[in-house]
């Protein structure tokens, strides 16, 4: 591998998480009066942060939210992801497959979420110290701040990385950092056109499995 270290995003890249937070929140915005179906929070709702979540709620739902909603959707969302979270196949025996060397987790979920869904999963101890939110940054994706940290903290150059992402926001904050970008497609949220939306936002390649990211890191 011509790469010093890999950079991953979590959400649709190591973990299966995003079918079943989104449908978590469709159920709670259904509860509090703005029918939701989980393709309407694919549509309305990810890939934002979550302030402007709130707001899209709040316009729909004409008052604002209750003062728990916030609270209450986290708790169950990790009620949800202890019960039925599941990897992206094929990512644990890729993310084993590199060794010693050097990789994180650059993520914009909290940082409790991220720990949770790791231990669920049985790779905490294959990021113990490398893994960042966006909660150690001031500002998230499409800004480069988490990868220049996670480079950083690797004591690895930018332009040495290798970041896999699911999201275009994730594949410009890492294109923004200068590091090569694979985009991978291989979550059960993806939907048509994907891949394209992913290069045309700067991503070096697509991958729609793990074991395709495996080719193309054969073929550097």
């Amino acid at each position: 591998m011509r790469y010093d270290a890999v950079i991953f995003d979590f959400d649709g890249v190591i973990a299966d998480s995003e079918a079943l937070a989104n449908l978590v929140l469709a159920e709670h915005v259904t509860r509090v009066g703005v029918p939701t179906t989980l393709e309407d929070a694919y549509t309305r709702y990810m890939g934002r942060r979550w302030p402007e979540v709130v707001a899209t709620i709040e316009e729909a739902l004409g008052q604002p939210l209750p003062p728990n909603f916030s609270e209450a959707l986290m708790i169950a969302t990790l009620k949800r992801f202890e019960s039925d979270l599941q990897e992206i196949s094929g990512a644990t025996s890729f993310i084993r497959q590199l060794g010693a060397l050097p990789k994180c987790i650059a993520s914009s979920s909290p940082s409790e979420r991220l720990s949770l869904c790791l231990q669920v999963l049985g790779l905490s101890n294959d990021f113990l110290g490398t893994v960042f939110s966006a909660d150690m940054v001031k500002l998230g994706k499409p800004h480069p701040d988490i990868f220049l940290l996670a480079a950083e903290h690797l004591d690895v150059r930018p332009a040495q990385c290798l970041v896999v992402e699911d999201s275009v926001s994730g594949v410009r904050a890492a294109k923004a950092a200068g590091m090569t970008v694979f985009g991978l497609t291989a979550g059960s949220h993806i939907r048509s056109g994907h891949a394209e939306r992913l290069l045309d936002a700067g991503a070096d390649d697509v991958a729609a499995s793990w074991e395709e990211v495996s080719i193309l890191l054969s073929d550097c």
